[in-house]
């Protein structure tokens, strides 16, 4: 009687936690569905429970910050991409997104830091770190000329 009720319980345990897993998972998947349906508030609920299920999900931090860029949150954006960039330093699209905000705020410190560390994981979007800093050489000199 001991050992099935032990069985029951660890079967019941281990069904738990595969179910777990995979509503994490979904959560994603689900959000990124509406995403791409441009369905924002739906999809910024889908990726906040998945961070609830998994809090080291880069990627849902990822996509909250493109809804608050499309949102125009800056603050809100950035955070997110902060907390993508903490969990996978070396994720593009989060350094790119950085950089266009930096550039936005005249923090071009910032960019050229961003810059150079894009530059060591460049792989797919090397072109728009290249318009970055042909943006960021036009401005600088102005800058020093007054």
């Amino acid at each position: 009687m001991n050992r099935i009720y032990k069985f029951t319980i660890f079967f019941y345990l281990l069904l738990n936690i595969f179910n777990f897993s995979i509503s994490s998972e979904n959560f994603f998947i689900k959000g990124l569905e509406l995403f791409n349906d441009k369905k924002y508030e739906d999809a910024q609920f889908m990726f906040e429970r998945s961070i609830v299920f998994n809090p080291k999900d880069s990627n849902s931090y990822l996509y909250l910050a493109k809804i608050y860029n499309v949102k125009e949150d800056e603050e809100k954006e950035e955070k997110n991409l902060e907390a993508t960039l903490l969990i996978e330093p070396d994720n593009e699209e989060a350094i790119l997104m950085s950089m266009k905000i930096a550039l936005k705020k005249s923090n071009y410190s910032k960019v050229k830091k961003l810059s150079k560390t894009f530059n060591k994981i460049c792989k797919k979007l090397c072109e728009d770190n290249k318009d970055i800093l042909d943006t960021l050489a036009n401005i600088e000199p102005k800058n020093n000329e007054s």
